[in-house]
């Protein structure tokens, strides 16, 4: 979730291998490795302002602090739609699953 919104519903062992939206991809970037030499890439830092929850920014909640946001994401709200099997994501670019992290 991000500002009151679910931006992912996956199977958790899916979720966890490989992140479609791009808030999940930050935020199981930071999950310490059991094994260190198996830790994928380095931590997501996200930029940008956080918004308020009170008064959140239009088009996507998350575009303000988004690593792949375009002009779209400032306008029109995504909608939490399927991806691939049981998965649902609410991102106009989702990652591909093929790319896992970006």
């Amino acid at each position: 979730m991000y500002l009151g919104q679910i931006v992912e519903e996956a199977a958790t062992r899916d979720l966890f291998a490989a992140p479609a939206h791009p808030y999940s991809a930050a935020l199981l970037s930071t999950n310490p490795a059991v094994d260190p030499r198996k830790r994928a890439s380095q931590p997501i830092v996200l930029q940008g302002e956080i918004p308020s929850a009170v008064n959140p920014p239009g088009g996507c909640r998350f575009h303000t602090r988004c690593p792949v946001a375009q002009p779209r994401c400032t306008t029109d709200p995504p909608l939490l739609l399927p991806l691939e099997g049981e998965r649902r994501v609410r991102c106009h670019f989702p990652f591909s699953l093929d790319r896992r992290r970006h």
